[in-house]
Formats: C-alpha cells, sequence, structure tokens
C-alpha cells in the first residue's frame, strides 16, 4: 500500500437532529434528514451531489427518494463497517474522476422497525443448515462464541470486561445525546441480565433508531468550504468469513492487521501518532479484540488495559467518546456514528469531552461477526 496521490477530504458531517426512539420516522426519512443536514454542513444541496454510497437502503430506493441521478454509485452492504468502507470507496471514485462530491448516507429504524428492508437466514443457506440449527441466533449468542475463547487463551475476566462499559459510559455522561449516560460500576454490568454468558446486559450495545452522513470533495476544492476539511489519510478494508463458526482464530480479529496495516501504510503513520480512537463497540469484547488486532496492545493485553482506565476520560488514550454502541446509540449499523464522532472531535466541536490538541484520529469497525473489517486514519492537517 502507498500513500494517496491526492488528498481526500469530509467537508460535510451530520447526524440527524435526533438519535434514540424515533417511531416517526421511516427507514428513508432517516436517510434523508441526515443527507439534508452533512449538505447544509458542507453548504451544498442534492443538485450538487454527483456520488452517492448507502448500505442497508439500495442506492436506487435513494435515488428516487432524493430524486438525483449520480454518475457514481455504491451499495456495498456487509454490516456496521459498511460507512468505512463507502469512505474508503469514495476516496478512490473522486480520485478517478468519476465524481466530485460523494454523499454517503445511513438512515436506521434499528428500534422502531420503520419502513426496513427486511433479511433472514433461511433453512437452505449456510448458515441456516450449518449455525442455527445449533442454537445460535441473533449477534449475542454468535459474538459471544469467540470471547470463550479469548478468555480460555489470555485469562480474560469477565470484569475485564465489564470495564469497556464503565469506560464508555463515562464518556457517554459528557455526551447530552447519549441515550444512556448514568455512570455504572463493573459490579452493575456483572449484575444485569444474563443475555448470552459471558454477555449481559449492559455488555451489550444499545438498540435504537437514527442516521447519519458525510459529504467528501477532492483535494483541489476542499478548502472552499465553511469548515476546515477533516482529510482521509488512510484507509483498509477486507471480508474473510460469513458464519462465525468459520472465523480462522477465535482468539484474535486476524483481518483487523490486514486492514490497519494497510491503513497505517497509506497513511505514512503509525500507531503513536493515533491520539485518538473510535472502536466499534456492538459488544463489550469487540474493542479488545481491536486494540489487539490493530497492533496497539499485544495478544492479551487488551482486557487489562481498559480495566487500567486508558481509555476512560483523563486516560492517555481516548476510546469511544461520544459513549459508543454501548451507550450513545446503536441502530444495527454503528459505523456512521463511530466517524461521526471522529469528524466532531478533529473538528473540535466535541465541547465537553472534546479531545485537546488533537490531529489524528483512528476509525474502525467490524461488519457482520467479525466477517468483514474496515480501518479508518482521519487528520485535520
Amino acid at each position: 500500500m502507498k500513500k494517496d496521490s491526492t488528498r481526500v477530504a469530509i467537508i460535510g458531517a451530520s447526524e440527524t437532529s435526533s438519535v434514540g426512539h424515533l417511531p416517526n420516522y421511516s427507514m428513508l426519512q432517516l436517510h434523508a434528514e441526515a443527507a439534508r443536514l452533512a449538505l447544509d454542513d458542507a453548504g451544498l444541496t442534492f443538485d450538487d451531489v454527483d456520488g452517492l454510497a448507502t448500505a442497508g437502503a439500495t442506492p436506487a430506493q435513494l435515488t428516487e427518494y432524493f430524486n438525483i441521478m449520480p454518475h457514481w454509485i455504491d451499495g456495498t452492504s456487509v454490516g456496521g463497517g459498511s460507512f468505512l468502507m463507502h469512505v474508503s470507496h469514495a476516496v478512490a471514485a473522486i480520485q478517478a474522476g468519476h465524481c466530485n462530491v460523494a454523499l454517503i448516507t445511513h438512515g436506521e429504524s434499528g428500534r422502531s422497525r420503520v419502513g426496513i428492508n427486511n433479511s433472514h437466514s433461511g433453512p437452505s443457506t449456510i448458515a441456516g443448515q450449518f449455525e442455527l440449527p445449533y442454537g445460535v441466533w441473533g449477534p449475542p449468542s454468535m459474538f459471544s462464541i469467540p470471547i470463550v475463547r479469548h478468555m480460555h487463551e489470555y485469562g480474560t475476566t469477565e470484569e475485564q470486561l465489564a470495564s469497556v462499559a464503565v469506560a464508555t459510559r463515562q464518556w457517554a455522561n459528557l455526551n447530552p445525546r447519549a441515550m444512556m449516560r448514568d455512570l455504572i460500576s463493573v459490579d452493575d454490568v456483572l449484575k444485569s441480565r444474563l443475555i448470552a454468558w459471558p454477555l449481559h446486559l449492559l455488555n451489550c450495545c444499545l438498540v435504537t433508531d437514527g442516521g447519519g452522513a458525510l459529504v467528501l470533495v477532492g483535494e483541489e476544492i476542499a478548502h472552499e468550504f465553511a469548515k476546515e476539511p477533516v482529510w482521509v489519510l488512510g484507509r483498509g478494508e477486507t471480508t474473510s468469513h460469513m458464519n462465525i463458526s468459520m472465523m480462522e482464530d477465535m482468539s484474535s480479529w486476524t483481518a483487523a492487521k490486514q486492514t490497519g496495516n494497510d491503513a497505517f501504510a497509506i497513511a505514512e503513520v503509525t500507531h503513536n501518532d493515533i491520539q485518538h480512537a473510535m472502536l466499534y463497540d456492538a459488544f463489550t469484547h469487540v474493542p479488545i479484540y481491536a486494540l489487539e488486532g490493530l497492533g496497539f496492545v499485544n495478544p492479551g493485553e487488551g482486557g487489562p488495559y481498559f480495566a487500567e482506565g486508558h481509555t476512560a476520560p483523563g486516560g492517555n488514550f481516548p476510546v469511544n467518546t461520544n459513549g459508543g454502541g454501548l451507550s450513545y446509540t446503536h441502530t444495527g449499523m454503528y459505523g456512521m456514528f463511530a466517524i461521526q464522532e471522529s469528524v466532531t472531535q478533529l473538528r473540535g466541536e466535541a465541547e465537553q469531552r472534546q479531545v485537546d490538541d488533537l490531529e489524528i484520529s483512528l476509525v474502525h469497525a467490524p461488519a457482520g461477526m467479525f466477517s468483514g473489517t474496515a480501518t479508518l486514519i482521519l487528520g485535520n492537517k
């Protein structure tokens, strides 16, 4: 991987006006509001958009709803990390001249289920034949399987898993938009309702409604907008397996090493340059796997790292500063909100939770049950 020859920047970013329980919004309305607000943030309109990427909804649903006909579209939809992949694809499309203004949208009625596109694993699918008959159903029962191997290999404890939720809630306490803001303890997590061992309720993400959108342009016009650009410095993506039973090594996120290495190589930065990270947290073990897979700590050191408070307010490595999917919001595909927080932080707009003197932030997310992986490195210089 080599450094991009032409830089691309995020010059518009916004979430929907509110997140949480929004039964009066359909999936498409959430996409539309987020898109309009992101375009407003950039001082643009739908007439300026000639590139579109989305997941959950199809590009055709949105082009009809937005009444646009772009020159470039991307419907990559592999799970929560899809939006990180869209950013990477938009960078390539702008560099290649396929579009000038790329709009990436997310809208999901994850809690209210209004106007959603339904999908399921029927009995003839691979999962239907080889996983579902054995009792796995839904993310908690699938994502929990690797945790037990990690506990066996490295001695990771339930208390360490709980400490991820505790640290993230401390950040949510500083975010007025967060759904869950009351501070919690390790004991609170362990006493919450058991969902799928070792996951208790407070080890699991929220289920909410909401959306977000991004606007990207090339370097030649990036400084023409109201706000300073946030540059896409590095990027990496892959998919490996579909079913959790086919994960290469259940004690480690092997794909994270690949996407992280790609992103670091393109950005020409090192781990020591990363001052802030947004690590997808559908469940409390996912950021632990991310820290280890990306190389910030050695295998088995992720749990103790969170337990020692490094990622919490006042720690030396701020992680999930919006409150994460565990406490801020999680519509089902959370990756867009992770990008939004990095942009907010790099713009210096995070108010009480602002990371001082921030120049470089990393965003990392899975897609499905560790089946896809994407990494972005963003900067404001």
